[in-house]
């Protein structure tokens, strides 16, 4: 019942517990980085964690095929929920709540700043992260889009196995920032996420790692596109 990370590209995320599958932010059609087609994706559970398009991505038509339940802000929740996208099994949370889903992962909303204007200019509310818990103790902090900000020590303060950080700059934290948030967040295992999608967020994700083996605790894992990673206990 251990837990497995698949890197799809971007911020779509995979994650693998028990049989079961938890699908972040599946942003595949249209990503040049994207591992799978959307027709390809497992997802018992989709988190979206703001608004853009390059998030959202293809939650609905995912949930719609796989029977998903979504999960994301209330916002964004009353969204899913109206014509034409019309889903019926969303969890519409708001930040610092959390739920457990099928008695299996607990998922919780964070702080993230950043925008969340939904592909319409719906309003999206405001964005999120996420810190999933699993079965087996394993324990997620997913950053999604969002600048460098005081309460990771707090967030820290859950005890991390993996964190995903965003490292691309321009539109989120960059390289800098994130060194700083990996310091208040001492997660065990860290990999970089939301860079070298487009040439605006371009970054040498090698460099990054070295970095952060020299100045960190965490130990870094940079993955290519579609490649797994067991997050060991």
């Amino acid at each position: 019942m251990s837990t497995r990370f698949r890197w799809l590209g971007h911020s779509a995320l995979l994650f693998e517990n028990d049989g079961k599958h938890v699908l972040v932010d599946p942003f595949l059609t249209g990503n040049p980085a994207a591992a799978i087609k959307p027709e390809d994706a497992p997802a018992d559970l989709i988190l979206i964690s703001h608004g853009h398009g390059d998030h959202v991505g293809d939650a609905v038509a995912i949930a719609g095929r796989t029977g998903a339940t979504v999960a994301t802000n209330y916002e964004i929740g009353g969204w899913l929920q109206q014509p034409p996208r019309g889903l019926s099994k969303v969890e519409g949370l708001q930040h610092g709540g959390g739920f457990t889903f099928n008695d299996w992962v607990h998922v919780k909303l964070t702080l993230a700043f950043h925008g969340s204007a939904l592909p319409d200019g719906s309003n999206g509310g405001n964005p999120c992260g996420f810190i999933l818990t699993f079965p087996d103790g394993t324990k997620v902090y997913d950053a999604a889009d969002t600048a460098l900000f005081g309460d990771m020590a707090l967030i820290g303060e859950e005890g991390l196995d993996l964190a995903l950080l965003p490292i691309g700059d321009y539109y989120t934290m960059g390289v800098d920032d994130s060194i700083r948030a990996i310091k208040l967040l001492k997660p065990k295992y860290v990999i970089p996420i939301h860079y070298n999608t487009f040439p605006t967020i371009a970054q040498d994700a090698h460099a990054w790692a070295e970095r952060v083996k020299a100045e960190t605790s965490a130990q870094p894992i940079v993955l290519k596109p579609g490649d797994w990673f067991d997050v060991a206990k």
